[in-house]
């Protein structure tokens, strides 16, 4: 009997394999470029086009995606409470959905930050196992909100001054340039440190991009290596306190997140100051340790409540590709890869093999990322080395479904911080290994620049 249950498993991961196979062999005329996320596409332009689920998930799956769509969604509350307590004691919002608006990315604010942009700070040392020193007191996360009687950690200032950029055909734009700075801290600073701006990412896609093999990634890397047009892009190699082990790195602006697990329960820790199985103990120092041990060694957050979460962010879909066949968009595809946009931003790349999810498993995907750390130049340089990510050096985010922020957001905005107010915008501050995209970028006719600008928004 076990020899015929073997003989049948053979039979079906054959089959499946095979099926999963097909896509691979399409010749570009008989792929479908719409499909940005292979069977994971959805087509949906509406502005809840980046919270869609999966297709065919089974009646378990989809049960587990609502589940974890619904405390993503959820709002935390302090302690004592019969449900959805732990918040704090110091945070930095209140819900998941909060800083990822409508699953895509933050909004970033002048004056006093609030809300999706969070502030990394550090001392420039390293921890143990490769990662940045936190400050003491503060710890790697800026906390800018306590429950009641507890102290924030600080409040974080952003102001903007314009800078006037010239194209060579006469044309002018301007760009905002940050300036951050910490306001009435908790405890006084004597030593010197640096911070770090981070606008919350978008979450679609993430389960494709989780499944992207370390070969492909690692692959890109030994490409650059070829180069002589000053792309030199490399992974980061990130310690995982789940699996306690150094993998490379995928999630995170400067890539310094390994798995989807680790992030959603990182998230919940520094975000929310929810404790979990994975991380147990609070976010928070001298200011607030009274707070700190209302529930010592209970986790506030269930195992199934991180792992329904972990699940939704797992089988968000990405939105379909638009207007393909645009003569004024395909003219821009066409720029895009003459002055080497792509170089880094990869269009095209397979997924690996995940019985579990066949919509996610050995897909042709378009997401328009290497997944790499590139030098950017000064100009977005923020100088906070995270593992192998140096002060000015940033992961290539995936640029699909970029033009429908507008959408998901009311207002678009771009970079690791928000500061580009438009995708020109996000080009002109390109630096580092960008610098010759840019400057080819600034060479094209306006017609020519709002046709790249055009396909970009396609994606």
């Amino acid at each position: 009997m076990k020899k015929y249950a073997a003989i049948i498993f053979i039979v079906l991961v054959s089959t499946f394999l095979s099926m999963c196979h097909k896509a691979e062999q399409l010749s570009d005329e008989e792929y479908d470029e719409r499909l940005s996320g292979g069977a994971a596409t959805v087509f949906d332009e509406t502005s809840k086009a980046l919270g869609q689920k999966l297709p065919g998930l089974n009646e378990r799956d989809a049960r587990a995606h609502s589940l974890g769509d619904a405390s993503f969604s959820q709002t935390f509350v302090s302690d004592p409470a019969p449900h959805f307590g732990g918040l704090g004691p110091i945070f930095n919002n209140v819900s998941c959905i909060s800083c990822h608006h409508n699953d895509g990315k933050g909004t970033p604010t002048t004056g006093t930050i609030t809300s999706s942009l969070l502030i990394r700070i550090s001392t420039g040392g390293i921890t143990a196992h490769g990662g940045p020193e936190g400050m003491p007191g503060f710890g790697n996360q800026i906390q800018d909100m306590a429950i009641f009687g507890v102290s924030p950690e600080a409040k974080v200032s952003i102001t903007y001054a314009d800078k006037v950029v010239n194209y060579p055909d006469g044309s002018k734009t301007s760009l905002r340039v940050p300036t951050y700075s910490l306001i009435n801290p908790y405890i006084g600073i004597s030593m010197a440190y640096t911070l770090s701006p981070r606008l919350a990412p978008p979450v679609f896609g993430l389960g494709l991009i989780e499944n992207i093999p370390d070969a492909t990634i690692v692959g890109f890397a030994e490409a650059n290596k070829q180069n002589t047009n000053g792309i030199k892009g490399h992974p980061n190699y990130v310690y995982n306190p789940d699996r306690k082990a150094t993998e490379v790195g995928r999630f995170g602006l400067k890539a310094n997140t390994s798995t989807l697990y680790v992030q959603v329960a990182s998230a919940y820790q520094q975000d929310m100051g929810i404790t979990s199985v994975l991380f147990p103990n609070e976010s928070c120092y001298g200011q607030s340790q009274s707070s700190a041990v209302l529930n010592p060694g209970k986790p506030n957050l269930p195992d199934s409540v991180l792992n329904n979460v972990v699940y939704y962010v797992k089988s968000l879909s990405v939105p379909a590709r638009r207007d393909v066949s645009d003569a004024i968009v395909k003219h821009g595809q066409v720029l895009f890869a003459q002055i080497n946009c792509s170089g880094c931003h990869k269009p095209t790349m397979q997924t690996g093999v995940d019985f579990s999810a066949p919509q996610l498993s050995h897909q042709r995907i378009h997401p328009y990322t290497d997944l790499l750390l590139h030098n950017m130049g000064d100009g977005l340089a923020d100088g906070y080395v995270d593992y192998l990510a140096q002060g000015n050096e940033w992961k290539t985010p995936a640029l699909w479904g970029i033009g429908l922020f507008e959408k998901t957001n009311g207002t678009a905005y771009y970079l690791h911080d928000g500061r580009a107010r438009s995708i020109e915008e996000a080009i002109l501050w390109h630096g580092g290994e960008a610098e010759n995209a840019k400057n080819s970028f600034m060479q094209l006719s306006i017609g020519d620049r709002n046709a790249l600008i055009k396909f970009i928004k396609s994606l």
